[in-house]
Formats: structure tokens, sequence, C-alpha cells
């Protein structure tokens, strides 16, 4: 398949391919259809969870409430362990 991109288009993968990520404008162009067909699959219901939990985050860092790394760490594998658990 072949198709014509217009000149804005064609602007925005030339500077993709120039960053040196992507190999070709095929790659430009299946990443990003890659990259869209991942986002549609999150429902607005997730994307709305996300980004309260992502606010939270936020006004506790205001706040200082912030933990080390170490202890975000335990706290990650608490939540994996749980959901491995809960399959």
């Amino acid at each position: 398949m072949q198709f014509t991109v217009p000149p804005d288009i064609e602007t925005l993968i030339n500077r993709r391919l120039s960053s040196g990520v992507y190999t070709s404008a095929e790659d430009v162009v299946r990443r990003a259809l890659e990259a869209q067909d991942a986002e549609e699959s999150w429902t607005d219901e997730e994307r709305r969870a996300l980004s309260a939990h992502i606010e939270e985050g936020c006004l506790e860092a205001k706040r200082g409430e912030l933990i080390d790394g170490d202890q975000a760490g335990r706290e990650i594998q608490l939540m994996k362990d749980g959901w491995r658990l809960a399959r």
C-alpha cells in the first residue's frame, strides 16, 4: 500500500527520522499507529483513575509527603505480589 501525506505530516515524519530513533518512514508510521492503538485500549474510567492517582501524588509531594526509593520499591513489590495472588 502506498499513500500520500500532506506536507506538515511529511515534515513530522522527517523530523522523527532525523532523530535516529526510527529506521524508516514506515517505522515512524507503524509506531505512531501502535501507540494510538494502545491508547485507545484504555477506557475513560481507567484514564480518570490514573489522572486522579497522579494528581494525588502531586499533592502529596507538594505537602512534603514523599518516601525514599527503597520504601517505594517495597510498596511496589507488595502491590505486585497482591496482583499475582488475585489472579
